[in-house]
């Protein structure tokens, strides 16, 4: 069974609504949840998450909402942080690495932490049994794949283009996964441009996909209500997770 990794930004637009989203997302497909911390700069992320992320700080949003969010979300769903690094380091890492085990959470995602980078750190993820997700790319060499996956936990992000998330950009993906699968059997997850066009194509020869901006998209629909947005994001996982294992 292929498997379906969700992000939704945290907090937007509202803490509750988030906790009863993440719930909902779980039980209708979605295996593992990225909680996406807003960020003023998105480097890596398209507009609709980076316009979300914006939404979420005029509204308010703090860190310790994302800690009261997986205080709910982590014992029930596979949980994981997806944010900028200086959102983790102005927080200490030392201590913020503990604190997410003890919340139940799995593991980081770090967009714009160099693998080169993260060696600092590496120790105390591993202490915590959390895993620090490796990101692969088609424009890296064989050599710096071998390296980057060869201690890679729970799953490598490959990277489905060169970009940002959400502009649906078409890549053969197929040679990069061969690469990768002579070094690991750590899961491969591919992310970047997937939504329920995209899902098919993306996962073939993958473990899963990551999908962010289709949701984010439906958050943002004003016209909308809560439960109309829970509803639609719901639907809209388990027809991604049916097309990703049909």
């Amino acid at each position: 069974m292929k498997k379906l990794v969700a992000y939704i930004t945290s907090g937007y637009p509202e803490k509750s609504f988030s906790i009863d989203l993440a719930l909902a997302l779980h039980e209708n497909g979605v295996d593992t949840l990225e909680l996406g911390i807003p960020f003023s700069d998105p480097v890596a992320d398209g507009p609709l998450i980076e316009k979300a992320n914006q939404k979420a700080l005029a509204l308010g949003f703090k860190f310790e909402h994302l800690l009261e969010i997986s205080k709910v979300v982590a014992p029930k769903v596979d949980t994981l942080w997806m944010g900028y690094f200086n959102s983790f380091y102005q927080h200490n890492m030392q201590k913020l690495i503990p604190a997410a085990k003890e919340l139940g959470v799995n593991g980081f995602i770090i967009p714009d932490l160099p693998y080169e980078e993260n060696h600092p750190y590496n120790a105390l993820f591993r202490a915590n049994d959390l895993a620090n997700i490796c990101f692969v790319a088609p424009t890296d060499s064989e050599a710096r794949i071998e390296e980057i996956v060869k201690n890679s936990k729970k799953f490598i992000y490959l990277v489905a283009y060169t970009g940002i998330t959400g502009s649906g950009a078409a890549e053969d993906l197929q040679p990069i996964l061969a690469t990768i699968k002579k070094y690991t059997q750590t899961p491969i997850n591919v992310g970047f441009g997937v939504n329920q066009k995209t899902a098919k194509e993306k996962v073939k020869g993958a473990d899963g996909v990551i999908v962010g901006s289709a949701f984010v998209e439906i958050l943002l629909n004003e016209s909308l209500n809560y439960n109309e947005k829970i509803k639609k994001c719901s639907e809209l996982a388990k027809i991604l997770k049916s097309e990703i294992n049909s």
